[in-house]
């Protein structure tokens, strides 16, 4: 990297931690005015009740912090006459402007879900076949932006190169993003967890796109860190605030873009493996309880609540799981730099 990107990053970086713990100073106890309260479930674990009231729609601050950081810093390079850095063509600017504008409105749609669990003191919000339905519509708008733009029908393995998948493609991309959004939302369940592991997420593949030379997408890396770090300010144990589904689907949104902001979404398997832990958790409790007519794989799902239930605290799974995530993106960072063809 040249010295103008390296402080760049770091600028950015700061930005996105520094405004997102200065809007919580405002955010949090505004929240606790307007009793935007957390409504925690009959099913958790008992001692989560403690955290009944708990504002939520915390995600706000992190979607504000990045935003407000990545504009300081294009308008940077845009003011110096740089932009191609950033955007060296159309494609490159879709993925980034359109992958930005993917995680804001998958975050939207997490907002009409935190309100309507908030107001009307609803759990569940909305319905799942309401959810998938609008995931899917964001995620294929932003698979068609990426087509009209130039984006390819191919997808990069490590040690393989470039793969056409053609129509299949785009078929399957809708369907990676919307199980990668839900599974960022399922691993929000804990103090500090989805900031943390999302942060180290943000980290690696800060790495990964400074080695690729992908310049905008190591800011949107940078940025994704950084308000990852200023929310945890707030969010860990004990947490002041939830991000709800604002945040954790605006989170899964920004991962998604930076997936396949360099080609790469097959990275996920490693650098998201507890993403992915979460969410088949989930699944093959429910179709083993089916199969066995009420026996269970674990005491609880999402996983994390399963290693709560066996005497784990918060802290010693955010960090056992946060060291995971940054062993696996490691690995996956490794992968990048030896196995291009």
């Amino acid at each position: 990297m040249r010295m103008t990107e390296i402080l760049m990053t770091f600028l950015t970086a700061i930005v996105a931690m520094g405004v997102t713990a200065v809007i919580g100073i405002f955010l949090v106890p505004f929240l606790h005015k307007i009793k935007y309260g957390q409504t925690i479930k009959e099913i958790g674990p008992a001692w989560h009740k403690n955290k009944q009231g708990t504002p939520t729609m915390g995600g706000i601050m992190f979607i504000i912090g990045m935003i407000v950081a990545l504009i300081v810093t294009y308008t940077f390079y845009f003011a110096t006459g740089q932009g191609s850095v950033i955007f060296p063509d159309a494609n490159f600017c879709a993925k980034i402007a359109g992958g930005l504008v993917m995680a804001l409105l998958f975050g939207a749609i997490g907002f009409i879900d935190d309100y309507i669990k908030v107001v009307k003191k609803q759990n569940l919000g909305l319905k799942a076949k309401q959810k998938l339905a609008l995931q899917f519509i964001v995620a294929a708008l932003y698979l068609f932006y990426i087509h009209l733009t130039g984006g390819k029908s191919t997808t990069y393995i490590p040690f393989i190169g470039d793969v056409n998948l053609g129509i299949m493609y785009w078929i399957l991309a809708a369907i990676v993003i919307v199980g990668i959004v839900n599974a960022v939302n399922l691993t929000d369940g804990i103090d500090g967890l989805n900031g943390s592991v999302t942060f180290f997420v943000g980290l690696i593949m800060l790495l990964i796109n400074s080695h690729l030379q992908i310049i905008g997408m190591q800011f949107f890396s940078a940025a994704l860190s950084g308000a990852c770090l200023g929310y945890l300010i707030w969010n860990f144990y004990p947490a002041k605030v939830f991000m709800g589904d604002t945040g954790s689907l605006f989170l899964g949104g920004a991962v998604c873009a930076l997936l396949f902001g360099c080609d790469m979404p097959i990275l996920v398997i490693l650098v998201g493996f507890i993403y992915l832990f979460e969410m088949f958790s989930v699944m093959i409790q429910v179709v083993y309880f089916k199969l066995t007519h009420g026996k269970r794989i674990f005491k609880m799902t999402p996983v994390h609540h399963h290693f709560e239930m066996s005497g784990w605290k918060e802290t010693k799974i955010v960090t056992v799981f946060s060291v995971i995530t940054f062993l696996g993106g490691i690995i996956a960072y490794l992968l990048v730099i030896f196995g291009r063809r």
